[in-house]
C-alpha cells in the first residue's frame, strides 16, 4: 500500500504559477505509475498528466505546454508545475498512484487550486 498527501494548492491570479507536491509513503515508490487528476465543481474527474517510474510523461491536450509533471524517486514525491494559470484550471487536484504489479490505484485527499482575480 501507499499513502499520498498533496500540498501546494491555493488562490492564484490568472497567469500565475503553482507547484503542487504529492508525498508518498508506505511502499516502494518506484513501482508506481503516478498521475495528477483534477475535478472542477460539478464536473467529472479528469486526467491531467502521468509519469511512469522511469520518467516517461503524458499530458492532457488542454494542459500541454503549461503543466509539467515530474517525480523524485529518492524522495518518494511527484510534482506538478502549473504555469500560465487560467480560471478554468480551478479544481481540486488529486495525486494517484497505480501499482505496476497489482494495477491497484491509490488516491490522495486532494488540494484546491483556485484561479481568480
Amino acid at each position: 500500500q501507499v499513502q499520498l498527501v498533496e500540498s501546494g494548492g491555493g488562490l492564484v491570479q490568472p497567469g500565475g504559477s503553482l507547484r503542487l507536491s504529492c508525498a508518498a509513503s508506505g511502499s516502494r515508490f518506484n513501482i508506481y505509475n503516478m498521475a495528477w487528476y483534477r475535478q472542477a465543481l460539478g464536473k467529472q474527474r479528469e486526467l491531467v498528466a502521468t509519469i511512469a517510474p522511469g520518467g516517461d510523461t503524458n499530458y492532457a491536450q488542454s494542459v500541454k505546454g503549461r503543466f509539467t509533471i515530474s517525480r523524485d524517486n529518492a524522495k518518494n514525491a511527484v510534482y506538478l508545475q502549473i504555469n500560465s494559470l487560467k480560471p478554468e484550471d480551478t479544481a481540486v487536484y488529486y495525486c494517484r498512484a497505480l501499482s505496476t504489479r497489482t494495477n491497484r490505484p491509490y488516491w490522495g485527499q486532494g488540494t484546491q487550486v483556485t484561479v481568480s482575480s
